[in-house]
């Protein structure tokens, strides 16, 4: 875990230091985005620098979002407004379930089912795409549930709480692991 903070200054590890040491990265849900701008930087620099060194990145619900704003996507503010239901936040601290389509041959669709109930907690979701991602699944109201970068190796964004459903994410989880421990692999010094 790397709390958010601002880079420079002799007391903290520089942005490229920090990513150099990790073999992927996971950017984990929470509150919107520009309701912490300090997380928002932070976050954002990782990102940016994880992706220039092909670092393996999931990124769920908050992190699926920055990941397209970091590409320059946009987001709808507010999806009730768009679907005209609470399905995917129906209560403060409760989740709601929608139904997602994979689609095939895609990385998502390797890792989970074609289709599946998958917890979600967002009022947020994708408008406009970010450069070089490609959508890989969507709800039955067709918001955006899963995005890939193109041309990278394992960049994947999912709008749902994989955490919350350890059977039908699993796939989604040893992916990333194996992702990561491969790039441990080739970043490891030979002797």
């Amino acid at each position: 875990m790397i709390p958010p903070y601002e880079t420079g200054g002799d007391q903290h590890l520089s942005i490229e230091e920090t990513v150099a040491a990790l073999d992927g990265i996971v950017l984990a849900g929470g509150e919107d985005l520009g309701e912490n701008a300090l997380r928002d930087r932070a976050e954002l620099a990782l990102l940016g620098a994880a992706l220039d060194h092909n670092l393996p990145v999931l990124a769920i619900c908050r992190g699926h979002q920055l990941l397209n704003v970091h590409l320059g996507g946009s987001l709808v503010a507010h999806l009730p407004d768009l679907t005209g239901s609470e399905a995917h936040r129906p209560a403060p601290g409760r989740f709601g379930h929608v139904t997602i389509a994979t689609e095939p041959g895609s990385l998502i669709a390797s890792l989970a089912a074609d289709t599946l109930a998958v917890p979600c907690h967002h009022h947020q979701a994708i408008d406009a795409l970010g450069k070089g991602l490609v959508v890989t699944a969507r709800s039955e109201d067709r918001v955006v549930e899963a995005v890939e970068l193109s041309g990278a190796g394992f960049v994947l964004g999912v709008q749902w709480h994989p955490e919350e459903d350890a059977e039908g994410s699993r796939g989604l989880f040893a992916g990333f692991v194996e992702a990561a421990a491969g790039h441990s692999a080739l970043s490891r010094p030979t002797r």
